[in-house]
């Protein structure tokens, strides 16, 4: 009796709520009524909850009846100790689903996860929550040292123990069933099948027929009931936890202030009525973990191995229907019932065949293909692939292998074609999609998908000094001229150097000046009047005023003296 109450007194108040809930569907509280009305029209109930208070008004009338026929039963009667025990067990049922019921009320209180954003949380914050914190982590330091004693339940600690054990291992498998989808749902990407080979007939079709029936029939069918069997119950499953491990976190933290309380009340010999509330929140936590953790854990355990034989069984399922299927489809091919040393052979000569056929195939590609034709560049790109192998190296040569329009701050565009040097393979938040290059002037961000390694080939002059690369044959070659033209000449020269505006600056205050990319600049200090070499004192179009540093670069001057043009 006391099981089968104490449940439905602690379900009592979230009967209501259904009850009310109903009551908004005009159509479903109009069903209620007429069925009430057909069914217990004695009765003139209006509504479910005329019948939902009744059990718990009885539990409680209970030990008012029994009082009332033990006053009115001779003590020198047989019955008389019997109703006296009645009477007794029934006040201890009353206080035990009063109690239950007390503990259900804080579990409900505690055991909900709550998702708070910082706002959320620093709206919550005050004197009295920083202070109770700050008592709890300062105790919890204490214990960790050694200090003061914590307190020991082995009896919980067993039972926690064999709880984080279950939830450590729904989340592993859970974690592992996400995975294993991702991968099947990568595998059914590819479609093979699809592919039209041009063959009609032979191993090539069966094969096909055999691809399709596992893409479009087996494998989404396995995987739905992948779904409906494991990953739905795992998801219930773990979704069930949430609640317990809230409320173990909560009793840890109600631990602490029963500690710290039942230490203040050894000293003082009295607690406040709000100390009082908090040891017997920690006490019904605590209870009706160690009562109730138990059986959780069985359930779950339980679940968790009806879901793991689930999983089992769907495997054995998949692999008899792929093994059927291609046996199936093995006993219509010629070599079906081959023996195996003899397919093993025929598996191993055809292969070479195959090799021999693809090397044919490979040298009549290469006799037959062109070579490949060097690409010109004009006397003004000569002239910045120089000045960037002067400043960076051939190594850092790229070239731009299709149009670039810069759509961010900082951001180049570039034409197809054109040569750059790599500054950094990364942009400033560490992306490598973004390489950070010069282009012969302005600096700025390109896409690393854009560019490939530009080689140098060395000239032919012997007054010529052209940096090459012996161990770039990988990369895509380009000479200055092509093969049947001279090769172009350049004298030796001493380059000439400029300051320019790399970036566009808008000046904010009086004492800065505002530039245009590419805008040549006359650099009086290269530092401001504290020294900071952030800021350089410049002049431009007559007006002086300060801009950053990094917005300026030094260019060599590009000067047609020196230069000889290709015939």
């Amino acid at each position: 009796m006391e099981v089968v109450y104490k449940i439905y007194c602690a379900s009592y108040d979230h009967a209501l709520l259904l009850v009310e809930s109903y009551r908004k569907d005009p159509r479903l509280q109009e069903e209620i009524l007429d069925t009430l009305k057909a069914t217990v029209p004695h009765t003139g109930a209006s509504d479910l909850s005329f019948f939902l208070v009744m059990p718990v008004q009885r539990v409680t009338k209970y030990p008012l009846l029994l009082g009332k026929i033990l006053e009115n039963t001779p003590t020198s009667a047989s019955a008389y100790p019997a109703l006296q025990a009645a009477v007794r067990a029934m006040a201890q049922v009353n206080a035990n689903i009063n109690e239950y019921k007390r503990r259900r009320e804080v579990a409900t209180k505690y055991n909900k996860a709550e998702h708070l954003t910082l706002r959320d949380r620093f709206a919550r914050l005050n004197t009295h929550s920083i202070a109770k914190k700050t008592t709890r982590l300062s105790r919890l330091f204490m214990q960790e040292a050694g200090i003061v004693a914590k307190t020991e339940d082995r009896e919980y600690d067993d039972l926690e123990e064999k709880f984080q054990y279950v939830v450590s291992s729904v989340a592993v498998l859970k974690e592992n069933v996400a995975s294993y989808l991702g991968h099947l749902e990568a595998f059914l990407f590819h479609t093979p099948h699809k592919c039209e080979l041009q063959i009609d007939e032979g191993p090539s079709l069966q094969y096909r027929c055999f691809a399709e029936h596992l893409h479009c029939t087996v494998f989404p069918e396995f995987k739905q009931r992948l779904d409906r069997l494991v990953c739905q119950p795992l998801c219930s499953l773990s979704d069930m936890l949430v609640g317990p491990q809230q409320l173990v976190k909560k009793r840890l933290d109600k631990l602490l202030d029963y500690e710290e309380i039942q230490e203040r009340k050894s000293e003082m010999g009295s607690v406040t009525y709000d100390e009082e509330a908090a040891m017997n929140t920690y006490l019904a936590i605590n209870a009706l973990l160690v009562a109730e953790l138990p059986r959780f854990n069985q359930t779950a355990l339980q679940l968790l191995g009806q879901i793991l034989c689930s999983l089992s069984a769907l495997q054995r399922d998949l692999a008899s229907q792929v093994l059927q299927q291609a046996e199936k489809e093995l006993a219509q091919m010629p070599h079906g019932r081959m023996p195996l040393p003899s397919f093993w052979k025929m598996v191993e000569d055809t292969l070479q065949q195959s090799d021999a056929q693809l090397r044919t195939f490979r040298q009549t590609f290469e006799t037959v293909m062109p070579s490949p034709v060097t690409e010109p560049l004009n006397p003004a790109e000569e002239r910045k692939v120089l000045s960037l192998v002067s400043k960076h190296g051939a190594d850092k040569l790229y070239q731009v292998t299709r149009n670039i329009s810069g759509s961010k701050d900082l951001d180049l565009t570039l034409q197809r074609g054109q040569i750059v040097a790599l500054l950094q393979s990364a942009d400033t938040k560490g992306n490598t999609s973004r390489w950070l290059v010069d282009a012969g002037g302005p600096r700025g961000f390109v896409p690393a998908e854009k560019l490939q390694p530009y080689c140098l080939v060395q000239s032919q002059q012997p007054g010529m000094q052209v940096p090459a690369l012996e161990s770039c044959r990988e990369r895509r070659r380009h000479s200055y001229v092509s093969p049947e033209a001279p090769r172009l000449q350049v004298a030796t020269f001493t380059p000439t150097f400029q300051v320019v505006a790399g970036f566009s600056f808008s000046a904010r205050s009086p004492h800065e000046v505002s530039l245009q990319a590419g805008q040549p600049v006359v650099v009086l200090e290269p530092h401001d009047k504290k020294g900071s070499k952030e800021w350089s004192l410049v002049e431009v179009n007559g007006q002086r005023g300060y801009v950053p540093s990094s917005y300026l670069l030094t260019v060599p001057v590009q000067e047609p003296a020196g230069w000889s043009l290709p015939v």
